[in-house]
């Protein structure tokens, strides 16, 4: 055995204190142990006193401590997480992250391009490993993301991406996962941003519906076709026909969803996902009838209605839950790539209104893997699966407690400095506060 190490030397392995050089850590560990943590499965499980072993980036088993024993010698590195919690890799699901760095500076932000439909923009080369955004997101447990594009109709093609590598070909989790669709809305509303308004029929619905359903008929002629003609619009949609890529669709309200589950039926769609759902519960049997999944809107939202009860966004998560819906939590809305940082409390406000600890947990690592379709390498601290972790003083869901001390991304140590970090130690040195 060449290091045994404790928490407190482990936080120089995991990077920490070289927050001065957030680039990829150079690993010299190939068989890690991690030893006596609280491990949160992310299936539902929890182990009081864990072994987790790592080898080559993939965890090799998940073990109770009490009832296991392993020859220490076999593992160059062994860490005591004795206290503290491990988890898995939190997900940040439907996020401009890499793709935009400061809202109100334009030249900062590349997510949404020129024209209506868009399926062949592809955000995977657009993603900025170089961006500080990243570093403050992953430092609070979110460890990948599903980069994805606005604007228009059909806005392009989002990719998953780990929160650490040299560029994108690095990074990239799963290249093209799926191509996303905004839904017109039947009604719209006026009146100021904090107040739900007058609610007016869209006159321009149905046309822009009768337009979603002319280029998926295309499309789906184009796919059977043996064309002699590359359409890269068209061909871009090929993988959501032949069931290799999701198809993502925006919308809140129940009368476009019913809509949209009609949608689903006449095109034959294998992997339909409403991003949103606000009213997703209301339409819950359709949905799971309809093998719909929900990635469910940020639960730290106003009332849609002024009949809404102030809570409903926070329970929608058990809502679907008890409901047999597949589902997820997802941060997106205003400031959401700094936001994203906020997604393990997100869940905690949903494990306040109804889902276990363990399902909260779930919501932003499993369910959200299995949604996109990357369950059989991530998600969960199962074996087999890569070792995309982190290490917590506290319970991760707690704003609280929360306090991320290492994190690992396909059994690499990442560096868990930050901008923001820097400063806080400047200042705090500066006017005496360091103990």
């Amino acid at each position: 055995m060449k290091n045994l190490i404790t928490l407190l030397l482990a936080l120089a392995v995991c990077g920490v204190s070289l927050a001065q050089r957030q680039t990829p850590l150079v690993q010299k560990h190939k068989r890690i142990l991690l030893e006596n943590g609280s491990a949160h499965i992310g299936n539902g499980q929890f182990i009081l006193n864990s072994l987790i072993g790592i080898e080559n980036g993939k965890i090799l088993f998940v073990k109770n401590a009490l009832t296991n024993e392993v020859n220490k010698a076999e593992w160059d590195t062994v860490i005591s997480i004795l206290g503290k919690h491990v988890y898995p890799g939190f997900i940040a699901a439907n996020l401009t992250m890499g793709l935009t760095e400061i809202d109100a500076v334009r030249a900062t932000n590349d997510f949404d391009e020129v024209g209506a439909i868009n399926p062949n923009v592809r955000a995977l080369i657009a993603y900025n490993t170089d961006s500080k955004i990243i570093y403050t997101v992953r430092s609070n447990g979110v460890l990948l993301t599903q980069s994805t594009p606005r604007g228009g109709l059909i806005s392009g093609t989002s990719s998953i991406m780990a929160l650490d590598g040299w560029n994108w070909e690095d990074a990239v989790y799963k290249a093209d996962d799926g191509i996303h669709l905004n839904w017109p809305r039947k009604y719209t509303s006026s009146g100021w941003w904090a107040e739900p308004g007058n609610s007016n029929a869209n006159e321009k619905y149905n046309a822009t519906r009768d337009e979603i359903y002319a280029f998926f008929e295309q499309s789906l002629a184009y796919s059977q076709g043996n064309n002699s003609e590359i359409d890269l619009r068209l061909k871009a949609m090929e993988g959501i026909f032949k069931g290799d890529q999701r198809l993502f669709i925006h919308a809140d309200f129940a009368p476009e969803i019913n809509d949209i589950i009609d949608f689903s039926r006449r095109f034959n769609l294998k992997f339909p996902v409403i991003v949103g759902g606000s009213d997703a519960y209301l339409v819950a049997d359709l949905l799971k009838e309809n093998h719909f999944s929900v990635m469910l809107g940020r639960p730290h939202a106003l009332p849609n209605f002024d009949e809404s009860l102030t809570y409903d966004a926070y329970q929608n998560a058990y809502l679907l839950q008890k409901a047999g819906v597949p589902y997820c939590i997802q941060p997106a809305g205003d400031m959401e790539v700094m936001n994203a940082r906020n997604l393990p409390f997100l869940a905690g406000t949903a494990w306040g209104y109804g889902l276990t600890e363990e399902e909260a947990v779930a919501a932003i690592s499993l369910n959200v893997a299995k949604i996109l379709g990357i369950d059989a390498q991530t998600g969960s601290l199962e074996a087999g699966k890569d070792a995309t972790l982190f290490i917590s003083d506290g319970n991760a869901l707690d704003m609280r407690t929360n306090n991320v001390v290492c994190a690992l991304i396909k059994g690499n140590f990442i560096d868990l400095g930050n901008h923001q970090k820097d400063l806080a130690k400047k200042y705090n040195e500066k006017y005496g506060l360091v103990e």
